[in-house]
């Protein structure tokens, strides 16, 4: 027989999805929010939760639902849902992180392959990872576990004092927060980063910056550096590929300059879809005109991926072109990635293009800078030691 609290829990949830549906149409349909439709997954949470769950920083009530306030889809959830990123669940009234410490991926990178050039170049680095993401980009590389629930993929109990005494015990003296989205496991970023600084090891977020202001200056606290990955520069294309919004990823970005959070931006070249060389060129001169003339411009070779495998992968002479428009919009270093052995993975002195830093791959063949100077005397942006 049920239960009269499994009873009255079933009637709730059969509420909150019809407030939902009305409130979803109204969003959705007639351009209530900005964000458009942030409803998630219906019953789609776990039975009960496991060790691997937390109570979820920023979230509100919304009559008998939750807002998730993490990121800008801003999901209005009942009990037993489960956010857009697969990460949040309500439970017993309650938004609930799902991924705290359940690692499914760890491994020891160079830092180049961040990619970050200007920040602590041969700096090995301790790269995890958990499932879900709250975009749903066209061309993931990691789609395995990013369009996954985190207790749907492989799983290694990690929690932050755990992978923090690791790293410090293997003299590891930095962490990135990678792969799929780490923003959506945003409890467990904030709280290693933060065990992680008290013991002098740095920070490094891998991420496409999709998320609301007060909780990116919240984790800004303890990031030492960010990689950011911009899928497009205009709204209509950002939306095509990843199901998200361009507005809050520019302002994002502009959050890391104020905070003083060192940041290199990356920029995947589609074809068909993200490779207009004046599109790329107008997101450069942004950048030059917003964070500085001296951010590190990483213009990435697309691959066939995912849900593009029909695609071809982006000619190297259509990524040299955007190139040369990027450095004429103003930036002074700009980089073409997955492109291995080309000229334009080493960094080259703005002034007299004496070569500084010279990378085969991900390994940095050699140095030559003068406390952050080209021995010409020209400062270079980025920390180096």
């Amino acid at each position: 027989m049920t239960s009269r609290r499994l009873f009255l829990k079933r009637c709730l949830a059969g509420c909150g999805a019809a407030v939902l549906g009305a409130e979803a149409f109204d969003e959705f349909v007639l351009g209530g929010r900005e964000s458009g439709l942030g409803v998630g997954f219906r019953n789609d949470a776990p039975e009960a939760l496991d060790g691997f769950s937390r109570p979820a920083a920023y979230a509100e009530g919304h009559g008998a639902l939750v807002r998730c306030t993490l990121c800008p889809h801003g999901c209005l959830l009942g009990e037993n849902d489960r956010g857009f990123c697969r990460t949040r669940v309500v439970k017993d009234g309650r938004l609930q992180t799902v991924a705290y410490g359940n690692l499914c991926s760890a491994a020891l990178d160079p830092i180049e392959k961040k990619p970050l050039f200007h920040y602590l170049p041969r700096t090995p680095i301790l790269s995890v990872a958990m499932g879900g993401c709250n975009l749903r980009c066209l061309n993931c590389q990691n789609w395995e576990i990013s369009q996954s629930p985190p207790h749907e993929v492989a799983r290694t109990e990690a929690l932050p004092e755990d992978l923090v005494g690791l790293a410090s015990e293997r003299g590891i003296g930095a962490i990135a927060y990678t792969y799929s989205e780490p923003l959506t496991w945003f409890e467990y970023v904030r709280d290693t980063a933060a065990h992680a600084r008290e013991k002098g090891i740095k920070n490094v977020l891998v991420s496409a910056g999709y998320v609301n202001e007060r909780p990116l200056r919240e984790l800004c606290r303890s990031l030492d550096a960010v990689t950011l990955d911009v899928k497009a520069f205009s709204e209509a294309r950002y939306r095509e590929l990843s199901g998200g919004r361009l507005k809050p990823v520019l302002r994002a970005l502009e959050v890391f300059r104020e905070e003083r959070v060192w940041t290199e931006v990356s920029f995947l070249m589609v074809p068909g879809h993200s490779d207009g060389a004046a599109e790329i060129a107008g997101f450069a001169r942004w950048v030059a005109q917003n964070l500085g003339a001296g951010i590190p411009f990483h213009i990435l070779r697309f691959h066939p991926r995912h849900r593009l495998r029909h695609l071809p992968s982006t000619p190297v002479g259509d990524m040299e072109t955007a190139r040369e428009r990027c450095l004429d919009a103003g930036l002074r270093f700009v980089y073409l990635g997955n492109v291995p052995g080309h000229d334009a993975n080493h960094t080259r002195c703005p002034r007299d293009g004496r070569l500084l830093i010279e990378r085969q791959g991900y390994e940095v063949k050699r140095i030559d800078l003068q406390q952050g100077r080209c021995p010409c005397g020209e400062p270079i942006d980025g920390v180096f030691s």
